[in-house]
């Protein structure tokens, strides 16, 4: 399948004649290609985004809402499509895109279209003296560069809210899943007016560089490494645009005595192993207090050697390929290390050997156990973004909070305990964006999202996308 850049509402090559290849990480065959952009291309799509600026900001939010709206309908109607292009290209099982990605695409449109008909920004009366009262107003043309792992759900999370306050969208997805992102144009390319979305394939250091560079581009949402983020951060500083970053996470899963063990070691499975561990938000270092600490690794090793690896398409798949070879020998090398320090490999660390003949070409590993890791490692601070979980003992949970503050990562953690007060208390003290207790990855899109320290800058969701996709202004009349 060869994918073309949308711009203007056009489709078209890379003006260098220039193609990436799409492999399959399942089976390690190329699948297809896509454009291997430049400035040219960017600047292209940017000029067609600002052609169409004005009008779209001036179009009545109803109909930008109806618009919206009409989106997520026809992703609704084609949801199987997109699951079945996510896990083809993410390596996902499908039934996970079918359960989360494709759903949460479908309500991030649907939210941010109500968000726009009810969102208010107030006014004041000074003692009769003056009126005085906010505007919210489009930024303009919003830069929006989304990662791999998650390639429907966080293109549409910075999309939506982005088109529904007005503004037109220059969207870079990552080269190794342009797949939903192709599918996803088909369906705006119907609905919104030429120029307000377009998309722009190729690699970072040169599409995405450019995205980031240009000064027609005042706001830069960018999901991915914090390495990323440091050089978009500098990159962007002279001409003072607005950034959200979400970027890295090296998260704790806490599991205190008095938890529920069946929930905390299901749920911090989920957390570990989750799309192959390749999520910014995966609990990949777990704490287990000590009194507990034989009977809940008893279970957890017994149902992570239990979890099948195969076919992203099969219904009965937990643990599909890595995205790509790359991805693959970093988490190996991990687990070399880890070994090498004397932690011990209980489960997992190899790659599988008895997978079906055409998976074998496929970037597959075994989800990994690592217990008895040293605290001096820097496999605790390292994020290693594959399906590997360290795992360590803690006599009190303020021994729990200490070395889950110890991380430069500040993005999630989890806390599994049935102490109410106890639970309160920790979620006050970790150092973190979010807090789950009892529970891993649930998000309502009103809530504020993104990371402390090395995991980012910023908030998204519900009033906080309004703030950061517009401009707020005051007015002030005399009376």
């Amino acid at each position: 399948m060869k994918i073309l850049n949308f711009i203007g509402g056009e489709y078209s090559g890379a003006r260098s004649g220039k193609f990436l290849n799409n492999t399959n990480p399942a089976t390690g065959e190329a699948m297809g290609e896509l454009p291997d952009s430049d400035a040219v291309d960017v600047v292209m799509a940017i000029q067609a985004a600002h052609r169409a600026a004005e009008k779209w900001a001036k179009t009545p939010s109803a109909e930008r809402s109806r618009l919206l709206n009409l989106i997520a309908d026809r992703i609704e109607q084609r949801a199987d499509e997109f699951a079945k292009l996510e896990a083809l290209d993410v390596g996902k099982p499908k039934w996970l895109a079918r359960e989360v990605d494709v759903p949460r695409a479908i309500l991030n449109f649907r939210f941010f279209a109500a968000k726009i008909l009810t969102e208010e920004t107030g006014g004041f009366d000074s003692d009769g003296a003056l009126v005085q009262y906010s505007l919210r107003q489009p930024v303009g043309v919003c830069g929006l560069i989304s990662p791999w792992n998650l390639p429907l759900y966080l293109l549409t999370w910075k999309l939506a809210p982005c088109l529904a306050m007005g503004n037109a969208a220059v969207c870079k997805p990552s080269e190794l899943t342009p797949l939903t992102a192709h599918l996803l144009s088909e369906i705006v390319s119907d609905i919104l007016p030429p120029g307000v979305c377009n998309i722009v394939y190729g690699r970072g250091e040169t599409a995405g560089a450019a995205l980031v560079q240009h000064p027609g581009v005042p706001l830069i949402s960018f999901t991915g490494g914090t390495d990323t983020g440091i050089k978009i951060t500098q990159s962007s500083a002279p001409q003072l645009k607005k950034l959200s970053l979400e970027l890295g996470g090296k998260n704790a899963n806490i599991v205190c005595k008095d938890a529920d063990l069946s929930a905390a070691v299901k749920g911090s499975i989920r957390a570990a192993f989750l799309n192959s561990g390749q999520i910014c938000l995966c609990g990949s270092r777990l704490y287990v207090q000590e009194d507990i600490y034989d009977s809940f690794m008893k279970e957890f090793r017994e149902q992570t050697a239990a979890l099948k690896i195969g076919d992203p398409m099969a219904d009965d798949t937990f643990i599909g390929p890595l995205v790509n070879g790359q991805q693959r020998e970093k988490s190996l090398a991990a687990i070399q290390q880890a070994t090498r320090e004397g932690a011990k490999v209980t489960v997992g660390g190899r790659v599988p050997e008895t997978l079906p003949q055409q998976l074998r070409g496929g970037f597959y590993l075994e989800p990994t156990v690592i217990e008895d890791l040293d605290h001096c490692s820097d496999l605790w601070a390292n994020e290693i973004f594959g399906p590997i979980v360290t795992v360590q003992t803690f006599k009190l949970p303020q021994d729990a909070i200490k070395w889950a503050n110890t991380s430069t990562y500040g993005l999630s953690a989890s806390v599994w305990t049935r102490d109410v007060s106890r639970a309160h208390k920790m979620a006050r003290e970790i150092q973190a964006g979010t807090v789950w207790v009892n529970t891993w990855a649930k998000r309502d899109p009103r809530v504020p999202f993104g990371g402390v320290k090395h995991s980012g800058i910023g908030r998204e969701g519900g009033d906080h996308s309004l703030d950061f996709y517009s401009e707020l202004k005051t007015v002030c009349l005399a009376t």
